[in-house]
């Protein structure tokens, strides 16, 4: 018999650092006009982590926030704790592992890291909805948690961001129903990488650009093939965003390789997914989903029962189409007054304090000048021992 359970994301929350550069400075100091960035790309801030936070620390203000808008017996429910990056801390313990020990979640859990590029949030989330199905009375918690870093002086540079994303998955969801068909096309390319012993990435930027659009195409077309949805029914398009413009490319190359199933649509069909990630830049594995939130919370009207379809690409490379429907209890999931607020309340900092932030050297032990109102900290590494440290005014639930 046909397994009819419904899966999908039930919580989204987001988390990003307290600090931002904008990209009028960092123009300002390459000495190139500001629009080569703000409309080039589509970026206007990047969010710069502080020395005392990295992809753990903004996975644990995630996760958390998700934790806390549970009851105890939608907390009790969760089996399974996925962390997915390409920002990785550690070679072998996975960044799951260094959350049990911050956050208010069960030890009754399996906890595990995924790693696909900017694909492994994906690859948990399904793998999550998968699980759900199976087991509808547990739920799995979903972290993607990345920061973008790339030489100094790079062209990637203008891309930088960070940033988490934290979904509870489950039966029954409040936000985001996902359709049971999934399209999807691996290969093997060299457009983007880091070697172990590199703290930045490597890209071939045109490569990129260009196995996305392929991807997108022979992922769509898998999808149709295994009984999904044409273009012309979604309501939405989203798109991973490793700059916010690569959504204009996408959505320009599918009018151009459908056009049937493109005809009626517009630009207005992604466009408000870009909204969030124009102001925080690349985040990797969270993209996708931040540019979910971003239409979430942004949308003028109301969204429910409206169709999605999602395109995520991973380097090296993978892709995925699947689509999704709008709960009509959605707005019970999101936290959209705080998202704003978060946004609004950011401080810029100077082009000087981005490059000591960014590409610090001195250990983070050792520093009296850290700014970070992130709840968890990262503190220092002692005996090649990650060390965090949960802030006191943050309680922990009883058990």
């Amino acid at each position: 018999m046909k397994n009819t359970t419904v899966v999908g994301i039930h919580k989204l929350e987001l988390y990003i650092p307290d600090s931002y550069l904008t990209l009028n400075s960092l123009a300002a100091h390459h000495d190139i006009a500001p629009e080569k960035y703000i409309l080039g790309i589509g970026q206007s801030k990047m969010a710069v982590p502080s020395p005392d936070e990295d992809v753990i620390t903004l996975a644990a203000n995630a996760a958390q926030s998700v934790l806390d808008s549970l009851t105890s017996q939608e907390a009790q429910s969760i089996s399974t704790l996925i962390f997915a990056t390409e920002s990785s801390v550690d070679q072998s313990k996975s960044g799951a592992a260094y959350l049990m020990g911050l956050i208010d979640i069960q030890s009754n859990c399996r906890a595990f890291e995924i790693k696909q590029a900017c694909y492994a949030g994906t690859a948990g989330l399904q793998m999550a909805c998968d699980l759900a199905k199976t087991r509808p009375e547990e739920s799995i918690l979903l972290v993607a948690s990345d920061i973008a870093r790339y030489k100094q002086n790079s062209p990637g540079e203008c891309t930088q961001g960070a940033g988490a994303i934290a979904m509870l998955i489950s039966a029954n969801p409040d936000i985001v129903e996902i359709d049971p068909e999934r399209g999807f096309y691996s290969t093997d390319i060299m457009d983007f990488w880091r070697p172990n012993d590199f703290k930045h990435a490597l890209v071939d930027g045109e490569l990129s650009k260009d196995a996305y659009l392929n991807i997108m195409n022979k992922s769509y077309l898998n999808y149709i093939h295994k009984g999904g949805k044409s273009l012309a029914e979604f309501d939405w398009l989203c798109f991973h965003q490793p700059f916010t413009k690569m959504a204009n490319k996408a959505y320009r190359h599918l009018k151009e390789s459908f056009v049937d199933e493109m005809k009626d649509k517009t630009e207005a069909s992604y466009a408000i997914t870009q909204t969030y990630g124009r102001v925080i830049g690349n985040t990797y594995t969270a993209s996708l989903y931040i540019g979910l939130l971003s239409l979430l919370d942004n949308a003028e009207q109301d969204v429910s029962g409206q169709k999605i379809g999602f395109f995520s690409y991973g380097s090296g490379a993978v892709g995925e189409f699947f689509s999704g429907t709008i709960n009509q209890n959605y707005r019970l999931g999101i936290s959209t007054k705080h998202n704003k607020q978060r946004l609004s309340e950011r401080h810029e900092i100077n082009y000087d304090t981005y490059i000591d932030y960014m590409y610090q050297t001195q250990d983070v032990g050792q520093r009296e000048d850290i700014k970070s109102q992130s709840k968890f900290k990262f503190i220092g590494i002692t005996d090649h021992k990650r060390v965090y440290q949960r802030c006191p005014m943050l309680k922990r639930k009883a058990a």
